[in-house]
């Protein structure tokens, strides 16, 4: 897949039309056409434009390496908030647990993650 198509494949995953997305980042509706039909190559500053608007994952965009969006510290507080205002009691007694625990327990529960994170590759 070419950067082209990643750019592409970003604007119709978040469900944006040409318009849309060109207008975040700056650029017309012709613009962006010509850059996912491959007439028009991106600039180094429309790259880092779709990066920082889109949250999107700089080396997959420019590579195709790894995964297409970067989680953020926001994502994750979000996360975090739903899962304390729930019904989970499992998980919002491991997040309760994590806030007491020694940089020993850490340690021990990254290594749990290590594993676990391990046997899925």
């Amino acid at each position: 897949m070419t950067q082209n198509e990643r750019v592409k494949e970003v604007r119709k995953t978040l469900g944006l039309t040409l318009e849309k997305f060109g207008e975040r980042i700056g650029v017309t509706r012709g613009s962006m056409s010509n850059i996912e039909n491959g007439n028009r190559n991106l600039t180094e500053q429309m790259t880092k434009s779709i990066c920082r608007e889109f949250s999107v994952d700089y080396i997959w965009l420019t590579t195709g390496d790894g995964e297409m969006f970067v989680d953020t510290d926001d994502d994750f507080i979000e996360r975090i908030d739903r899962i304390m205002v729930g019904e989970d009691d499992a998980r919002k007694n491991l997040f309760k647990a994590l806030l007491e625990a020694s940089d020993e327990d850490i340690a021990a529960f990254q290594r749990i993650i290590d594993l676990f994170a391990s046997k899925k590759d």
